[in-house]
């Protein structure tokens, strides 16, 4: 049923979560999975002050990621690639739903809640109020 499918992911415990329902969606062979993560402007250091230099430099951020998706990508049993960008969250994996023709959007979900669900704000409700295809939210297990 799904043909191309975007993942995104971060680099917390909640995306082993969300890779193991990427599993039971028992892909297709002939499927395209497309694992995304979105560098923040606060994590690639752009959104940080002068005189709170981020501890690690973006290309040893970038790198990072990189190896965090390969070993996530060497499960799939279908062809797969990588796409490692920079801005707002909701905004770039839309963007990618939108460039891949992505027929199903999976991500995780935090469980924020109250104040603090206001002051973060929610990219998965905004990607499923937002996105043109279906969206799989993967509660986290902390929830």
């Amino acid at each position: 049923m799904f043909k191309t499918i975007l993942v995104a992911l971060d680099t917390s415990d909640l995306a082993e979560q969300v890779m193991k329902a990427v599993d039971q969606l028992n892909l297709d062979p002939d499927a395209h999975v497309i694992l995304s993560h979105v560098i923040s402007p606060t994590e690639s250091g752009f959104g940080v002050s002068a005189d709170h230099p981020s501890p690690n430099p973006q290309i040893g951020t970038y790198r990072s990621i990189e190896q965090h998706l390969k070993q996530f990508q060497g499960r799939l049993p279908c062809d797969s690639e990588i796409e490692i960008v920079t801005g707002e969250p909701v905004e770039e994996i839309l963007r990618l739903a939108n460039i891949y023709s992505a027929d199903l959007i999976v991500l995780g979900s935090r469980g924020l809640t109250g104040v603090r669900r206001v002051v973060q704000g929610s990219v998965s409700s905004a990607v499923v109020a937002d996105a043109a295809c279906s969206v799989l939210v993967v509660k986290s297990a902390d929830v």
